[in-house]
């Protein structure tokens, strides 16, 4: 009879009680619609460079994009995009770094003032930037905002599942015989978690013989089938190992790349609004 509806401050126990919410606030100056992440159960997949082609394809169709690099001892994402510096910060937050095409870019090597100097940082540190990330950069205007998440489960990936309103995810595997336990503890992560897998990437799929077009499998047959059907979950798309694709990366040139081979994925992200 005196429940006042703030099971924050109520030490009672009863059936009526919700659990309090991690989500952390979005800063006040910012507008994002969408989250997705983009995840890996073990790094060396290309991850990084499949968070890219998305955002940059997600631009290509006139949608606003921010790429958040949640990879706080790899950060990648300015190298792919060939920024530097953050547009400026004031009493408001901190206002991300802005490439030729409009996407808007956060990372960790983008506030160090030696980027090759190595982030010593515990776990616990590393998970509350990636938060701040979110809680003090202005994202203006977003429809999308893709989070390039470290490898693994551990304290990062945690951290965004419970503190960003993540709308989906996307998994990044390889045709390597390990991807079934490691793709199975990465959509086991997310079940947990309550959130969407909205379905696998194969990078490093094959290699396109320049001469004949013969599909070369250079790491083998892919299984990626038998893992995808077994949790009930489409592959939206099988890339190529492109030496042109790693070039534009290294040279901050991903927006110039031909983003057509994930098609699938950006479809699959906006049905799933």
């Amino acid at each position: 009879m005196s429940c006042n509806g703030n099971c924050s401050s109520c030490g009672s126990d009863c059936a009526d009680r919700k659990a309090e919410s991690l989500l952390a606030s979005l800063n006040p100056k910012a507008s994002v619609k969408k989250v997705i992440a983009v995840v890996s159960g073990k790094g060396g997949v290309g991850k990084s460079t499949v968070t890219s082609m998305l955002a940059v394809a997600m631009a290509k169709k006139g949608k606003r994009v921010g790429v958040l690099d949640a990879d706080i001892t790899g950060p990648s994402a300015p190298t792919a995009f060939g920024v530097t510096e953050c547009q400026g910060a004031n009493e408001d937050g901190l206002y991300p770094a802005l490439t030729k095409g409009g996407i808007q870019v956060m990372s960790i090597n983008l506030l160090l003032d030696n980027p090759n100097d190595p982030v010593v940082w515990r776990g616990p540190v590393i998970a509350g930037a990636v938060k701040q990330f979110w809680t003090d950069v202005i994202w203006e205007d977003v429809d999308y905002l893709f989070v390039d998440m470290p490898p693994g489960t551990g304290d990062v990936p945690l951290t965004v599942f419970q503190s960003l309103p993540v709308d989906g995810i996307v998994i990044v595997t390889s045709p390597q015989d390990l991807v079934s336990m490691i793709v199975s503890k990465a959509v086991k992560m997310a079940n947990m978690m309550c959130i969407p897998v909205l379905g696998f990437v194969e990078n490093y799929s094959y290699l396109e013989c320049p001469d004949c077009g013969k599909k070369i499998e250079v790491f083998g047959k892919s299984h990626l089938d038998q893992v995808a059907a077994e949790f009930g979950l489409p592959v939206l798309a099988r890339l190529p190992i492109d030496p042109k694709v790693a070039e534009s990366y290294d040279n901050g040139q991903m927006e110039s790349v031909d983003t057509s081979n994930v098609d699938g994925v950006i479809d699959a992200i906006e049905k799933a609004e």
